[in-house]
């Protein structure tokens, strides 16, 4: 049997699972959490991989190993954990994207048992993000990898949740769940919403998205292509959903810049200019989801981030 690694969980995963929404998804995950080195065990010998090392900080919603295959290729074990509906849900809908990328501009899956959330990956030179490049060659290579990432679902279609779909839940949350304080600019997002949904303006057919691209997901590919997106949590929608968190990527950064305001209008121009998408429709996912990040990190006791997040949303 592979030897296992001695190790506690990535702090920045416990964090996450120990934030979920209700007491039930938090008692699941904390059972998860628990029987995480029995399991990575079991993934290990059963594929007769041999670890390297756990990925920190990694995740928030997965653990990565980095492991060798029987045949001392490198690769990368992902045991994803349950995310509050039936465990295999996400892990279901990562491994049906990256099949059908087939490895274009993505990560390669080589092996996946979705019903138990593990995934074998292609190794990718994870020490090196977009975030390592200076923001306008980033933004550039970003805009290159997304644009070949939005294909049609195909078969696999029925497996994603719609941007529809997906925002409804997230929209009864945020009114649930919003301080008085920033009522008005939930009520300002929660109006994008509804006039983007109901419109299409000439955003093309729905395709599918990566749904957390951000220049962090986007990794060195080292041979075999130099930059390949990692960790989806995929939707079938419009392209423009999906810039709505590259748009405020290197946010810290951004907030302790001069003329802040202008530079988020300017960056969101120049994306959906890039990328031939209306701007008026990433403005409007762009607000949407600050949005809702903002009173997700509020409800999660996350003060400092969901306010940063919330004070982003004002600019747009």
């Amino acid at each position: 049997m592979p030897s296992v690694l001695p190790f506690d969980p990535p702090q920045r995963l416990v964090r996450a699972l120990e934030a979920q929404p209700d007491a039930q998804a938090a008692a699941t995950a904390a059972s998860w959490l628990r029987g995480l080195p029995e399991l990575l065990a079991r993934w290990l010998e059963r594929w007769e991989l041999t670890p390297e090392r756990v990925v920190s900080p990694g995740g928030r919603s997965s653990l990565v190993v980095l492991v060798r295959q029987a045949d001392g290729t490198p690769a990368a074990l992902k045991l994803v954990a349950p995310d509050g509906a039936p465990a295999p849900d996400r892990a279901l809908r990562e491994s049906a994207a990256l099949a059908r990328w087939d490895g274009l501009c993505a990560a390669r899956l080589l092996r996946a048992e979705p019903g138990e959330g593990a995934l074998l990956l292609e190794r990718l030179h994870g020490e090196v993000s977009l975030r390592a490049l200076p923001e306008a060659k980033a933004t550039l290579e970003a805009v290159s990898v997304v644009r070949r990432l939005w294909v049609p679902a195909g078969d696999a279609g029925g497996v994603f949740e719609t941007v529809a779909e997906h925002t409804r839940t997230e929209a009864a949350l945020m009114r649930a769940g919003a301080p008085a304080e920033v009522r008005p600019l939930v009520d300002a997002a929660l109006e994008a919403r509804e006039e983007l949904l109901g419109s299409t303006g000439d955003g093309g057919e729905p395709v599918l998205l990566h749904g957390d691209f951000r220049q962090g997901a986007v990794l060195s590919g080292g041979e075999r292509a130099p930059w390949l997106t990692v960790g989806p949590d995929p939707l079938v929608g419009e392209a423009a959903y999906d810039l709505a968190r590259l748009t405020r990527d290197r946010l810290h950064d951004l907030m302790a810049s001069s003329g802040a305001a202008s530079s988020v209008r300017r960056r969101v121009h120049k994306l959906a200019d890039s990328l031939d998408v209306e701007r008026e429709r990433v403005r409007g996912w762009t607000l949407y989801r600050a949005v809702e990040s903002g009173v997700r990190n509020l409800s999660a006791g996350a003060r400092a981030d969901g306010e940063m997040l919330l004070d982003f949303a004002t600019w747009l």
